[in-house]
């Protein structure tokens, strides 16, 4: 089951900045977006506190930096971000809501995907695929899940995509599900061969149909930001829930490893025949129409934006349609 279409190929990432109706609305009605992705929601909402669960913009040049536990604050001068944030608090049948709202109050325009963004256990996931796909039957937009098996900020909970039998239990879960909407996975960065072996493997492996689309790549995880404030100098500038201040590293920084895990991700795919038609969505430090020339140049279909979304609002979606119009003239 293919990726919804998507024009233009760009859209936003599952990141603080789809967290409300508000977002979503916006992102929706934005010319220059051609789907739109809800934050990761689980089917009870996950259990967000504000004193750990944060995230900033900094330079990699001087590590200087600007915390915004509220999501308000523009980093425009910063070109990374840290987070220690885990999943949306809003439980996904809250987001279903908002979904159709917002298609229905938008007669005129020309309807999009929406990709839900879901996470928790295997059973989690087969109750929020099903929802979705309920929805789908009453909807004009298209829908599709991602499932998210990639944040690197939950304690004592590895991503599950780092792990062939972590990910087995998820599709030997839903394989059992009537596949209606289609289907993706969300990865995080992998550096080392193994780590693509083990996840294109256990696809392959797996009974029933396979997925329909990869997005890649989530957050990089054990990464530390230290504070500049002289009272607090060589202390982690952000809280976390392990007390560490570690977090997920994404942003400029983050661009080249996400561009090696596309086309890597991209060439293991084509040599296998189950997987050849799977799709990617590439995710990782875009912010211009350089970056997301780049990411359809090693196999993206559709390119998602997330730090840039949050340090430049909304026009960083027509700064790039544009840029990418221009550099074909």
């Amino acid at each position: 089951m293919p990726l919804p279409v998507v024009d233009p190929p760009l859209l936003n990432s599952a990141n603080p900045w789809c967290s409300t109706r508000e977002d979503l609305e916006a992102l929706y009605t934005c010319p220059h977006t051609g789907a739109v992705t809800t934050r990761t929601s689980l089917p009870l909402g996950f259990a967000h506190d504000p004193s750990i669960h944060q995230h900033a913009f900094f330079s990699t040049q001087s590590h200087t930096s600007t915390t915004a536990p509220d999501y308000t604050i523009s980093g425009k001068e910063y070109p990374a971000s840290l987070n220690t944030l885990g999943y949306s608090p809003t439980p996904i049948n809250v987001y279903l809501d908002w979904v159709e709202q917002i298609v229905a109050a938008h007669p005129n325009i020309k309807p999009k995907p929406f990709i839900v963004s879901v996470t928790g256990s295997p059973q989690d996931v087969v109750e929020c695929y099903t929802r979705v796909a309920t929805l789908a039957t009453r909807i004009s937009a298209p829908l599709a899940v991602e499932v998210n098996l990639s944040c690197p900020n939950i304690a004592n909970k590895p991503p599950p995509a780092y792990s062939g039998a972590a990910l087995k239990t998820y599709l030997d879960a839903l394989k059992h599900v009537p596949r209606t909407v289609p289907l993706g996975l969300k990865t995080p960065p992998y550096t080392y061969a193994e780590q693509f072996k083990t996840l294109v493997d256990t696809l392959c492996e797996a009974k029933g149909p396979t997925i329909d689309f990869i997005t890649a790549t989530n957050t990089l995880g054990s990464c530390l930001l230290l504070s500049s404030e002289e009272a607090r100098q060589g202390q982690p500038l952000l809280p976390s829930a392990a007390g560490t201040g570690i977090g997920g590293l994404a942003g400029e920084p983050l661009h080249p490893l996400a561009l090696g895990n596309v086309a890597t991700l991209r060439k293991l795919l084509d040599e296998r025949p189950k997987l050849h038609a799977v799709d990617i969505i590439g995710v990782g430090g875009v912010s211009d129409a350089a970056g997301f020339s780049r990411m359809q140049a090693v196999g993206a279909k559709v390119v998602a934006i997330g730090t840039a979304l949050g340090r430049e609002g909304l026009s960083v979606f027509g700064k790039i349609v544009q840029g990418a119009k221009t550099s074909k003239l």
